[in-house]
């Protein structure tokens, strides 16, 4: 992996392929190595990057007061020190509310968006209740021992069938994630509330859920649908909310025809 310093903060990143630019945005508990199998598959068009945000993977723990518009404010600065021009922006769950917060402080910057199991923020996406409820689980899921953390959280992002190698890749990214980064963007995500910005995205915009997603249900789906302006949606059969890694196949063919479509 590389490794670039912005504002203090290291952090790491993967790099494949040639070609238009392709942002990768993990979801929370995850970094860079959800995204191998889009490195792999997508690079052979596009120029792929995939970052550990602060506080994950390989990059190192922002302070505890930051919050979305920080996490996107540092993604700007790596964009230009990583020398992208106009790249496409896909985010998975929590990197979906990071690349609407972006696109919401620097709507110049990406060619297009791919929002796969998006939210625009669990504020701006769930009850108030559920939000609380989310939010006080995960924190005090953070202080346990990594094993106890994934085998609450495992279930909730599959289905039954997803085979038993995705699980274990999946447990093992997870178990390594910071208690001090997971409780920032825990905090980041529960206070956001991008709903006002939805109608402003004037850029090519894919949503990609799983029909059995459990933590960003349809519903969550079709409001961000009504929301953003000539956006697609696309709903994958029996997957549930890491659809890139349940469904590689389907999610790598719905991007790479979305990205040849709006690459000119």
């Amino acid at each position: 992996m590389d490794e670039v310093e912005i504002n203090g903060l290291h952090i790491a990143f993967e790099r494949k392929g040639e070609g238009s630019p392709l942002i990768l945005l993990h979801g929370a508990l995850s970094d860079s190595r959800m995204w191998r199998r889009q490195l792999d598959e997508l690079s052979d068009e596009f120029t792929v990057v995939a970052w550990d945000a602060p506080g994950c993977g390989r990059s190192t723990d922002p302070p505890e007061t930051f919050r979305l518009p920080d996490f996107a404010d540092c993604l700007a600065a790596f964009i230009e020190e990583i020398g992208l021009v106009k790249p496409h922006i896909l985010g998975l769950s929590f990197g979906a509310g990071l690349a609407l917060e972006f696109y919401r402080r620097y709507s110049s910057i990406p060619k297009s968006l791919i929002l796969a199991s998006a939210y625009a923020g669990w504020a701006g996406s769930l009850p108030p209740d559920v939000v609380e409820e989310r939010l006080q689980q995960g924190l005090q899921q953070s202080r346990l021992p990594p094993q106890k953390v994934v085998e609450k959280w495992i279930p909730t992002l599959f289905t039954k069938s997803v085979p038993v190698e995705v699980i274990n890749e999946t447990a093992t990214i997870m178990s390594e994630f910071h208690p001090a980064g997971m409780r920032v963007i825990l905090r980041s995500f529960a206070e956001a509330d991008l709903r006002d910005m939805l109608p402003t995205i004037k850029v090519p915009t894919l949503l990609l859920y799983g029909e059995a997603d459990q933590r960003s249900p349809l519903y969550v789906a079709e409001d961000l649908h009504a929301r953003i302006p000539a956006s697609k949606l696309v709903i994958i059969p029996g997957v549930g909310h890491d659809c890139s890694l349940e469904a590689p196949e389907i999610f790598n063919a719905e991007v790479r025809s979305f990205l040849q479509a709006n690459t000119k």
